[in-house]
This record gives structure tokens, C-alpha cells and sequence, in this order.
């Protein structure tokens, strides 16, 4: 018998749960392992370069890192049982991809917001389910010990990820105007773009399935005011398309020439709140990459290889002065969107640009770093000079 693929993560890890509802989608077997085993520290660590989750390994003893090249591992070489993970109609393509950057990256305000500024409802819960995943084998004094490690180095990423005193009622305003729109947008299809999970439904897993449909606070809080939500979280941890409400009326693909009218309000609120971080994340990068001509290509420029951040970004947000923490991982998949808009014929880019402008979401496309963010060796390093972009 072959063994099955082994997922190292957390329950409570929002790229874990990304790359789990994935493997599940895909009815692939595979066994999940805590980053508290033994395991993880003696094998997977070495072999990534760093202690990052999730990271898949193979029945062939390769080593996968990162939930978008995992996606990319399991379709470039068919393994999986499920739907395709990218729509057939390539502008919907670059659309999922989009939708899979924002999902990954632009809700980690509200995801660590309502895991951490909600002691009396989640704390219990929290250590519990940190101690199962980071210290399974310590006793109690030690486990406790090791949670508040890392529950202080979880709380100083909420503050760098823009989570402050001030910020928090407009994080919390920010997310319950997306979950009425996506409530609204989910009342006709089962998932984002259709009838079928696509990396646009992946991307949003991550903090949805992660944090805010799991934790105890903002759980409670989707089942009473996002119904459908809800529902769809509990969707995207099902083996099968669990859309029986739906009545098994066939949704077709979203049509991208003719867009629904929840989807145009759910890319305006992309745009308005997304945006300007990730035009602060591509300024910031080109501005710290032009004081650095000499950086040789294939490094991150940092102390440490495995280092993920180059500083922090200010940007206006909600009326509100946002200092962020600047990862090279969000260009990365910001690039993704652009390669997949770029290998578009002239017709499909046009339809696009007739997609995403009425938001101004369009100019994402043109939000280009001077150098490309590669991945070597489960790493982010960065790519050749290009040049000062427009």
C-alpha cells in the first residue's frame, strides 16, 4: 500500500486550513501531522530551511512548501480527484487568483484581531489548541509556558499586521461589511465563482476556516450574522460539494462579460480596502530594493534566509494611519495575478479590464515590483533587476 501524502500544520493555522480543504476537496489521502511532532522539528524543518507551515510530503519523500505551490504540485501533475482548481475560462482564471491573494493576505487584520482582542471567549480555547499542536508531549507548567511564547509572538503580529487600539473598530466594520456582502453573494452559488471550489474559494479558507468560522468569538458571531458563510466554511472542510441546499440545480461558471451584481460589489470592496496595502507593499518593496542595487539575485537581502519580512509599510486605511509588516510573499502572489493576465489573448484582456474597472481594481495588473519574488528552495528570494517600473 502507498503511503499517503503528510500534511505538517496546525488546526488553527490559516495557511494550513487553505491547503487542507484543498487535499480534502481533492479526495487526496493523506495523514496530518502537528508541528509539535517529533517529525516536523527533525525532518521537515531541515528540509524546508526554516520552521514555516504547511508543508506536504510526499509518498515519494519530496518536500512541498507553501499553499500556493502545493495547489500548483497536486494540478500541474493531475493527482487530484476533484475539480480543477483554476476555471476554464482564463479571465475567471485571473479572477480566482485575485481572489486568492486578497483571501490569503487581506483579512490577516481581521483573522488575528478576533483571535487575539477576544480573551474571555477565545483564550481557553486557545491554549488548548496551541498546546495540542506546539507542545503535545510537554507537561502541564511547560505547555503553558510554551502557549504564552506563543501567544505573545501572535499578539506582536497582530500589532505588525496593522491591529492597534485605534484600528480595531474599523477592522471589525471592515469585515462585517464583507461578510454581507459575501452572505449576499453566496445566496446563489455554492462557491465563489460556480458550481466548484477554485483557488478563489482556497485563498479565503485560509483565514475564514482558519480563524473566523473556528475561533470562538468570531464563530459565534458568522453563525448570527453570516448564515451562508457559515454554511460555506463548513463547505470547504467537506470531501464532496455538500450543496444540497442549493437543491442540486446545476450553477453554471460566473460569467465574466456579464458579472452578477454581488460580485461587482464584493471587487469594490476589494478595492477599497485591499488596494491601497498591497500598492503600499509593491512602493515600499521597489523604494528598500533601489537603495540596494547591489543585491545579488537569489537573495532575500535579509540577515537570515529564512527572514520574511522587509519592513514596515504606512498606508491610509479607513481614515487611519496603517503601519504594516512588508512580506515579499504577497508580491509573489500578487505576480501570479499579473502572469496569469498576461498570458491572456487581446479579447480576454479586454474583457478583464471591462471586469475590473469599474472598481479601479484594474490597476493591480500594472502594480509591478522591479524584481520578480522567486521561490528557490522553499525560500522567497528575489529576481534580476528590472529596472524602475511606472
Amino acid at each position: 500500500m502507498t503511503a499517503p501524502y503528510v500534511l505538517y500544520g496546525m488546526a488553527g493555522s490559516l495557511y494550513t486550513a487553505k491547503v487542507r480543504s484543498y487535499l480534502r476537496k481533492q479526495r487526496i489521502a493523506f495523514e496530518e501531522r502537528v508541528a509539535g511532532d517529533p517529525r516536523f522539528e527533525a525532518e521537515a524543518i531541515p528540509a524546508v530551511g526554516r520552521w514555516i507551515i504547511p508543508v506536504v510530503q510526499t509518498p515519494q519523500g519530496q518536500w512541498l512548501q507553501d499553499g500556493a505551490d502545493i495547489i500548483d504540485h497536486f494540478e500541474a501533475n493531475g493527482l487530484g480527484l476533484g475539480p480543477a482548481a483554476l476555471p476554464p475560462d482564463p479571465v475567471l482564471a485571473v479572477l480566482a487568483r485575485l481572489l486568492e491573494l486578497f483571501g490569503g493576505e487581506g483579512l490577516l487584520r481581521a483573522a488575528m484581531h478576533y483571535r487575539w482582542n477576544f480573551d474571555t471567549d477565545n483564550l481557553a480555547f486557545l491554549e488548548a489548541d496551541f498546546i495540542s499542536a506546539l507542545a503535545p508531549t510537554l507537561g502541564p507548567e511547560a505547555a503553558h509556558e510554551r502557549f504564552l511564547f506563543a501567544s505573545k509572538r501572535m499578539r506582536g503580529a497582530c500589532l505588525a499586521f496593522g491591529v492597534t487600539p485605534a484600528t480595531a473598530p474599523a477592522v471589525e466594520a471592515s469585515n462585517d461589511a464583507l461578510m454581507d456582502l459575501l452572505n449576499a453573494h453566496l445566496a446563489h452559488t455554492p462557491y465563489l465563482l460556480g458550481s466548484t471550489p477554485t483557488v478563489a474559494d482556497y485563498g479565503l479558507a485560509g483565514p475564514l476556516c482558519g480563524h473566523l468560522a473556528r475561533d470562538p468569538h468570531p464563530a459565534l458571531r458568522m453563525k448570527q450574522r453570516s448564515t451562508r458563510v457559515w454554511r460555506w466554511a463548513e463547505r470547504m472542510n467537506a470531501p464532496d460539494l455538500d450543496a444540497g441546499e442549493y437543491l442540486g440545480a446545476s450553477v453554471p461558471w460566473l460569467n465574466a462579460a456579464a458579472p452578477s451584481a454581488t460580485l461587482m460589489a464584493l471587487l469594490q470592496f476589494i478595492a477599497d480596502d485591499y488596494l491601497p496595502e498591497i500598492t503600499a507593499h509593491v512602493q515600499f518593496a521597489n523604494d528598500w530594493l533601489a537603495q540596494r542595487p547591489e543585491l545579488p539575485a537569489g537573495s532575500n537581502g535579509m540577515p537570515k534566509p529564512g527572514d520574511r519580512h522587509i519592513g514596515m509599510a504606512r498606508m491610509q486605511w479607513r481614515d487611519h494611519a496603517v503601519d504594516m509588516m512588508v512580506m515579499p510573499y504577497r508580491l509573489y502572489l500578487l505576480q501570479r495575478v499579473q502572469d496569469a493576465a498576461d498570458a491572456l489573448t487581446a479579447s480576454q484582456t479586454a474583457k478583464l479590464h471591462a471586469l475590473l474597472q469599474p472598481s479601479g481594481l484594474d490597476t493591480v495588473l500594472a502594480l509591478r515590483c522591479r524584481r520578480r519574488v522567486l521561490r528557490q528552495n522553499h525560500l522567497e528570494v528575489w529576481g534580476p533587476d528590472q529596472g524602475a517600473r511606472p
